[in-house]
């Protein structure tokens, strides 16, 4: 594959990541007022901050290749966003919520492994070294957030 498409293709991820970036960030402050477990609330912080950062850093990333920061969707965020809006309105008690809320915030996390993961093998193919240490330390903050959330979600079922 030629160089100029790879970098393209780049590009057009980043930009659907920072379209998803800002769904994350809607939806972010919305869960966090659902969310009734402490340490959920916490990890619900915490995550929030850690996006911030992959925000800046998908932001330089997409200037590092070159692509424009206009308009874009992220369907796949967006579908994510409102299946966890259903899961909150339609839980029955506190526990099923915030396990629905850990369920959903996973998934989520597992596509910005797959993203990050993704940007960053591509990004280091073109010699876009520092899109790809961004990428390689966001794909490193989202497997611990999906850690975080399992063994949250583990105490909420053990209680």
């Amino acid at each position: 594959m030629d160089n100029n498409a790879l970098k393209t293709l780049v590009a057009q991820g980043l930009t659907a990541m920072k379209a998803g970036s800002e769904v994350a960030a809607k939806a972010t402050a919305e869960i966090r007022q659902d969310a009734r477990h402490p340490e959920l609330k916490a990890a619900l912080e915490t995550g929030n901050k850690v996006s911030q950062g992959w925000a800046q850093r998908i932001e330089q990333a997409l200037q590092e290749a070159g692509g424009t920061s206009g308009e874009a969707k992220n369907p796949v965020l967006e579908g994510l966003y409102e299946v966890s809006r259903m899961i909150r309105q339609q839980a029955p008690d506190d526990t099923s919520r915030d396990l629905g809320i850990i369920a959903n915030g996973q998934l989520a996390l597992h596509y910005w492994i797959a993203a990050f993961g993704t940007i960053r093998t591509y990004a280091a193919q073109i010699g876009m070294d520092e899109t790809a240490r961004a990428m390689q330390a966001s794909l490193d903050e989202a497997k611990e957030g999906d850690t975080a959330h399992t063994t949250i979600a583990q105490r909420i079922m053990d209680a």
